[in-house]
Protein backbone atom coordinates (compact mmCIF):
# COMPACT_ATOMS: atom_id res chain seq x y z
CA UNK A 1 0.00 0.00 0.00
CA UNK A 2 0.87 3.42 -0.91
CA UNK A 3 3.11 5.00 2.20
CA UNK A 4 0.77 8.42 1.64
CA UNK A 5 -2.24 6.03 1.97
CA UNK A 6 -0.97 4.81 5.04
CA UNK A 7 -0.25 8.18 6.64
CA UNK A 8 -3.82 9.55 5.97
CA UNK A 9 -5.22 6.64 7.47
CA UNK A 10 -3.07 6.40 10.81
CA UNK A 11 -3.87 10.66 10.91
CA UNK A 12 -7.76 10.15 10.65
CA UNK A 13 -7.84 7.03 12.90
CA UNK A 14 -5.67 9.59 15.35
CA UNK A 15 -8.59 12.34 15.04
CA UNK A 16 -10.71 12.36 18.28
CA UNK A 17 -14.21 11.11 17.40
CA UNK A 18 -16.34 14.14 16.78
CA UNK A 19 -13.58 16.20 15.86
CA UNK A 20 -12.38 15.11 12.51
CA UNK A 21 -14.94 17.08 10.20
CA UNK A 22 -16.23 20.14 13.41
CA UNK A 23 -13.88 23.21 13.06
CA UNK A 24 -11.70 23.62 16.53
CA UNK A 25 -14.39 27.09 16.75
CA UNK A 26 -16.95 24.78 17.97
CA UNK A 27 -15.43 22.85 20.70
CA UNK A 28 -17.40 22.51 23.89
CA UNK A 29 -15.82 24.81 25.95
CA UNK A 30 -15.59 28.02 23.45
CA UNK A 31 -19.50 27.24 23.08
CA UNK A 32 -20.37 27.12 26.33
CA UNK A 33 -18.01 29.54 28.18
CA UNK A 34 -19.20 31.88 24.73
CA UNK A 35 -22.83 31.06 25.71
CA UNK A 36 -22.87 32.30 29.58
CA UNK A 37 -21.29 35.30 28.46
CA UNK A 38 -23.33 36.12 26.07
CA UNK A 39 -26.25 35.24 28.33
CA UNK A 40 -24.99 38.02 30.69
CA UNK A 41 -24.57 40.73 27.89
CA UNK A 42 -28.47 40.06 27.23
CA UNK A 43 -29.40 40.14 30.54
CA UNK A 44 -27.05 43.43 31.15
CA UNK A 45 -27.54 44.76 27.76
CA UNK A 46 -31.52 44.58 27.29
CA UNK A 47 -32.54 44.41 30.75
CA UNK A 48 -33.26 47.59 30.80
CA UNK A 49 -35.91 47.69 28.12
CA UNK A 50 -37.73 45.21 30.79
CA UNK A 51 -36.96 45.98 33.97
CA UNK A 52 -37.80 48.95 35.22
CA UNK A 53 -34.39 50.44 36.28
CA UNK A 54 -35.09 53.36 38.76
CA UNK A 55 -36.19 50.77 41.35
CA UNK A 56 -32.09 50.70 42.03
CA UNK A 57 -32.54 53.74 43.54
CA UNK A 58 -32.92 54.05 47.18
CA UNK A 59 -36.21 54.50 48.77
CA UNK A 60 -37.75 53.31 45.45
CA UNK A 61 -39.33 49.64 46.72
CA UNK A 62 -40.30 48.86 50.39
CA UNK A 63 -37.62 47.49 52.57
CA UNK A 64 -36.32 43.84 52.81
CA UNK A 65 -38.20 42.02 50.73
CA UNK A 66 -37.65 38.26 49.82
CA UNK A 67 -38.39 37.16 46.33
CA UNK A 68 -41.54 36.66 45.36
CA UNK A 69 -41.70 32.52 46.12
CA UNK A 70 -41.07 33.15 49.99
CA UNK A 71 -43.57 34.41 52.11
CA UNK A 72 -43.86 37.76 52.27
CA UNK A 73 -42.33 38.22 48.30
CA UNK A 74 -44.11 40.09 45.53
CA UNK A 75 -43.73 39.87 41.96
CA UNK A 76 -43.63 43.49 41.91
CA UNK A 77 -40.02 42.85 42.93
CA UNK A 78 -39.20 39.02 41.82
CA UNK A 79 -35.95 38.90 43.63
CA UNK A 80 -36.45 41.05 46.07
CA UNK A 81 -35.13 44.42 47.84
CA UNK A 82 -32.55 45.47 50.47
CA UNK A 83 -32.77 47.95 53.51
CA UNK A 84 -32.22 50.59 51.33
CA UNK A 85 -35.34 49.69 49.47
CA UNK A 86 -33.36 48.86 46.27
CA UNK A 87 -34.58 46.50 44.05
CA UNK A 88 -32.10 43.32 43.52
CA UNK A 89 -33.19 42.39 39.67
CA UNK A 90 -32.74 46.63 38.89
CA UNK A 91 -29.58 46.74 40.76
CA UNK A 92 -28.41 43.77 38.89
CA UNK A 93 -29.33 45.30 35.60
CA UNK A 94 -27.63 48.29 36.38
CA UNK A 95 -24.90 47.02 38.09
CA UNK A 96 -24.02 44.54 35.04
CA UNK A 97 -23.08 46.59 32.67
CA UNK A 98 -20.67 48.58 35.52
CA UNK A 99 -18.53 45.56 35.78
CA UNK A 100 -18.47 44.02 32.49
CA UNK A 101 -17.09 47.90 31.69
CA UNK A 102 -14.31 47.46 34.40
CA UNK A 103 -13.30 44.17 32.64
CA UNK A 104 -13.24 45.36 28.96
CA UNK A 105 -11.74 48.71 29.74
CA UNK A 106 -8.66 46.56 31.85
CA UNK A 107 -8.86 43.96 29.30
CA UNK A 108 -8.15 46.68 26.32
CA UNK A 109 -5.73 48.83 28.19
CA UNK A 110 -3.23 45.21 29.27
CA UNK A 111 -3.37 44.53 25.98
CA UNK A 112 -2.48 47.11 24.12
CA UNK A 113 0.30 47.81 26.36
CA UNK A 114 0.85 43.72 26.18
CA UNK A 115 1.11 43.86 22.27
CA UNK A 116 3.52 46.73 22.18
CA UNK A 117 6.08 45.68 24.90
CA UNK A 118 5.79 41.93 23.80
CA UNK A 119 6.38 42.16 20.19
CA UNK A 120 9.33 44.46 20.89
CA UNK A 121 10.67 42.24 23.21
CA UNK A 122 10.11 39.03 21.19
CA UNK A 123 10.84 40.64 17.86
CA UNK A 124 13.46 42.98 18.75
CA UNK A 125 15.12 40.79 21.39
CA UNK A 126 18.77 42.33 22.74
CA UNK A 127 18.51 44.86 25.32
CA UNK A 128 15.41 45.61 24.52
CA UNK A 129 13.95 41.78 25.65
CA UNK A 130 16.50 42.28 29.03
CA UNK A 131 14.39 45.61 29.90
CA UNK A 132 10.89 44.58 29.17
CA UNK A 133 11.38 40.85 30.31
CA UNK A 134 12.68 42.21 33.53
CA UNK A 135 9.88 45.00 34.21
CA UNK A 136 7.02 42.73 33.83
CA UNK A 137 8.75 39.78 35.35
CA UNK A 138 9.11 42.23 38.39
CA UNK A 139 5.02 43.69 37.81
CA UNK A 140 4.32 40.09 38.78
CA UNK A 141 6.12 39.48 41.87
CA UNK A 142 4.55 43.20 43.12
CA UNK A 143 1.31 42.42 45.65
CA UNK A 144 -1.05 43.78 43.33
CA UNK A 145 -3.71 43.89 45.25
CA UNK A 146 -2.24 45.35 48.46
CA UNK A 147 -0.91 48.21 46.12
CA UNK A 148 -4.60 48.98 44.43
CA UNK A 149 -5.97 49.22 47.72
CA UNK A 150 -3.99 52.12 48.83
CA UNK A 151 -3.98 53.83 45.74
CA UNK A 152 -7.86 53.57 45.79
CA UNK A 153 -7.72 54.66 49.05
CA UNK A 154 -6.25 57.89 48.16
CA UNK A 155 -8.41 58.71 45.40
CA UNK A 156 -11.05 61.25 46.03
CA UNK A 157 -13.93 60.69 43.61
CA UNK A 158 -13.52 57.19 42.24
CA UNK A 159 -15.49 56.01 39.33
CA UNK A 160 -16.00 52.83 37.19
CA UNK A 161 -13.05 54.38 34.74
CA UNK A 162 -10.85 55.61 37.00
CA UNK A 163 -11.23 52.32 39.02
CA UNK A 164 -10.48 49.99 36.10
CA UNK A 165 -7.64 51.94 35.01
CA UNK A 166 -5.83 51.94 38.42
CA UNK A 167 -6.27 47.78 38.04
CA UNK A 168 -5.26 47.89 34.35
CA UNK A 169 -1.70 49.64 35.76
CA UNK A 170 -0.68 45.76 37.03
CA UNK A 171 -2.31 43.85 34.49
CA UNK A 172 -0.72 44.07 31.28
CA UNK A 173 2.76 41.72 32.79
CA UNK A 174 1.00 38.94 31.81
CA UNK A 175 -0.19 39.59 28.19
CA UNK A 176 3.24 40.96 27.75
CA UNK A 177 4.71 37.49 28.41
CA UNK A 178 2.07 35.38 26.43
CA UNK A 179 3.04 37.88 23.44
CA UNK A 180 6.54 37.86 24.27
CA UNK A 181 6.87 34.17 24.12
CA UNK A 182 4.93 33.83 21.43
CA UNK A 183 6.83 36.42 18.94
CA UNK A 184 9.86 34.58 19.82
CA UNK A 185 8.32 31.23 18.50
CA UNK A 186 7.30 32.43 15.33
CA UNK A 187 10.31 34.89 14.76
CA UNK A 188 12.27 32.05 13.09
CA UNK A 189 9.46 30.24 11.23
CA UNK A 190 9.76 30.33 7.42
CA UNK A 191 7.61 32.40 6.69
CA UNK A 192 8.81 35.22 8.70
CA UNK A 193 12.17 34.46 7.17
CA UNK A 194 10.53 34.84 3.88
CA UNK A 195 9.21 37.84 4.81
CA UNK A 196 12.41 39.39 5.95
CA UNK A 197 14.05 38.31 2.67
CA UNK A 198 11.34 40.12 0.49
CA UNK A 199 11.97 43.29 2.13
CA UNK A 200 9.24 43.83 3.70
CA UNK A 201 9.24 46.12 6.77
CA UNK A 202 9.59 45.39 10.57
CA UNK A 203 5.63 46.83 10.95
CA UNK A 204 4.77 44.90 8.24
CA UNK A 205 5.65 41.72 9.55
CA UNK A 206 4.64 42.31 12.79
CA UNK A 207 1.26 43.12 12.15
CA UNK A 208 0.48 41.55 8.29
CA UNK A 209 2.34 38.47 8.78
CA UNK A 210 2.37 37.33 12.78
CA UNK A 211 -0.41 39.24 14.26
CA UNK A 212 -2.97 37.14 12.41
CA UNK A 213 -1.53 34.15 13.53
CA UNK A 214 -1.38 35.27 17.07
CA UNK A 215 -5.56 36.28 17.38
CA UNK A 216 -6.16 33.18 19.59
CA UNK A 217 -3.59 33.84 21.81
CA UNK A 218 -4.53 37.86 22.19
CA UNK A 219 -7.61 36.53 22.21
CA UNK A 220 -7.71 34.06 25.48
CA UNK A 221 -4.89 36.76 26.86
CA UNK A 222 -7.62 39.21 26.67
CA UNK A 223 -10.21 37.22 28.57
CA UNK A 224 -7.48 36.23 31.04
CA UNK A 225 -6.68 40.28 31.41
CA UNK A 226 -10.81 41.07 31.50
CA UNK A 227 -11.87 38.63 34.52
CA UNK A 228 -8.40 39.27 36.75
CA UNK A 229 -9.82 43.02 36.33
CA UNK A 230 -13.13 42.41 37.43
CA UNK A 231 -12.34 40.29 40.32
CA UNK A 232 -9.74 43.42 41.82
CA UNK A 233 -12.27 45.59 40.84
CA UNK A 234 -15.05 43.18 42.58
CA UNK A 235 -12.21 43.05 45.44
CA UNK A 236 -12.07 46.98 45.55
CA UNK A 237 -15.80 47.23 45.56
CA UNK A 238 -15.85 44.78 48.40
CA UNK A 239 -13.99 46.51 51.23
CA UNK A 240 -15.96 49.83 50.43
CA UNK A 241 -13.46 51.68 47.79
CA UNK A 242 -15.16 51.24 44.44
CA UNK A 243 -17.73 53.78 43.03
CA UNK A 244 -20.50 55.05 45.30
CA UNK A 245 -22.82 56.68 43.08
CA UNK A 246 -22.91 54.08 40.51
CA UNK A 247 -24.12 50.59 41.61
CA UNK A 248 -21.85 47.99 40.75
CA UNK A 249 -22.11 44.06 41.55
CA UNK A 250 -18.91 44.36 43.85
CA UNK A 251 -20.72 47.24 45.77
CA UNK A 252 -23.59 45.34 46.24
CA UNK A 253 -22.18 42.46 47.79
CA UNK A 254 -20.29 45.26 50.11
CA UNK A 255 -23.21 46.98 51.09
CA UNK A 256 -24.95 43.22 52.01
CA UNK A 257 -21.74 42.76 54.35
CA UNK A 258 -22.02 46.33 55.67
CA UNK A 259 -26.20 45.42 56.16
CA UNK A 260 -24.80 42.23 58.34
CA UNK A 261 -26.95 40.23 55.60
CA UNK A 262 -25.74 36.68 56.46
CA UNK A 263 -26.68 37.64 59.88
CA UNK A 264 -30.51 38.63 59.01
CA UNK A 265 -30.49 35.52 56.62
CA UNK A 266 -31.29 37.88 53.57
CA UNK A 267 -29.06 35.99 51.27
CA UNK A 268 -30.85 37.20 48.19
CA UNK A 269 -29.08 40.53 48.77
CA UNK A 270 -25.79 38.87 48.16
CA UNK A 271 -26.96 35.86 46.94
CA UNK A 272 -27.73 36.96 43.53
CA UNK A 273 -25.14 39.53 42.37
CA UNK A 274 -22.30 36.16 43.26
CA UNK A 275 -24.26 33.88 40.98
CA UNK A 276 -24.08 36.74 38.12
CA UNK A 277 -20.14 36.87 38.99
CA UNK A 278 -19.76 33.35 38.82
CA UNK A 279 -21.77 32.97 35.63
CA UNK A 280 -19.23 35.77 34.31
CA UNK A 281 -15.96 34.01 35.95
CA UNK A 282 -16.92 30.59 34.59
CA UNK A 283 -17.99 31.50 31.20
CA UNK A 284 -14.56 33.95 30.58
CA UNK A 285 -12.52 30.38 31.93
CA UNK A 286 -14.10 28.47 29.71
CA UNK A 287 -13.92 30.62 26.51
CA UNK A 288 -10.06 31.28 27.64
CA UNK A 289 -9.61 27.20 27.70
CA UNK A 290 -11.27 27.00 24.35
CA UNK A 291 -9.74 29.30 22.84
CA UNK A 292 -6.52 27.99 23.94
CA UNK A 293 -7.45 24.82 21.86
CA UNK A 294 -8.08 26.53 19.25
CA UNK A 295 -4.04 28.08 19.07
CA UNK A 296 -2.62 24.66 20.06
CA UNK A 297 -4.23 21.71 17.97
CA UNK A 298 -1.95 19.35 20.87
CA UNK A 299 -4.60 20.29 23.20
CA UNK A 300 -7.36 18.92 20.59
CA UNK A 301 -5.54 15.41 19.84
CA UNK A 302 -5.23 15.13 23.83
CA UNK A 303 -8.35 14.46 24.27
CA UNK A 304 -8.42 10.94 22.80
CA UNK A 305 -5.67 9.01 23.66
CA UNK A 306 -7.58 5.93 23.69
CA UNK A 307 -8.88 6.59 20.42
CA UNK A 308 -5.22 7.46 19.14
CA UNK A 309 -3.67 4.48 20.14
CA UNK A 310 -5.80 2.48 18.31
CA UNK A 311 -5.03 4.42 15.64
CA UNK A 312 -1.54 3.83 15.97
CA UNK A 313 -2.29 0.07 16.01
CA UNK A 314 -4.32 -0.04 12.87
CA UNK A 315 -1.59 1.78 11.29
CA UNK A 316 1.20 -0.54 11.96
CA UNK A 317 -1.42 -3.37 10.81
CA UNK A 318 -2.03 -1.63 7.20
CA UNK A 319 1.75 -1.10 7.20
CA UNK A 320 2.33 -4.52 7.67
CA UNK A 321 -0.09 -5.70 5.41
CA UNK A 322 1.18 -3.21 3.15
CA UNK A 323 4.96 -4.58 3.20
CA UNK A 324 4.09 -8.37 2.93
CA UNK A 325 2.30 -7.18 -0.22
Amino acid sequence: MDPTTVTQIQEQADAPAGRRASSPWTNPELVTGAAMVVGVLLLTGIGHLVVDTTLARAASSPLNLPPFWLPGGTLAHPLGTENSGRDLLALLVVGGPTTLQVGLIVGVTSMLIGIVFGFAAGYLGGVVDSVIRTVSDTALTIPSLAILIVVAAYVRQMDVNTMAFIVALFAWAGPTRVIRAQVLSMREQGYVRMARLSALSTPDIMFKEMMPNLLPYLAASFIGAASGGILAAVGLEALGLGPQRIPTLGMTISRAIEGSAVLRGMWWWWGFPTVVLMVIFIGLFLTAIGLDEVANPRLRGAKGPRRGNLGRKAGRRVTGQGTNA
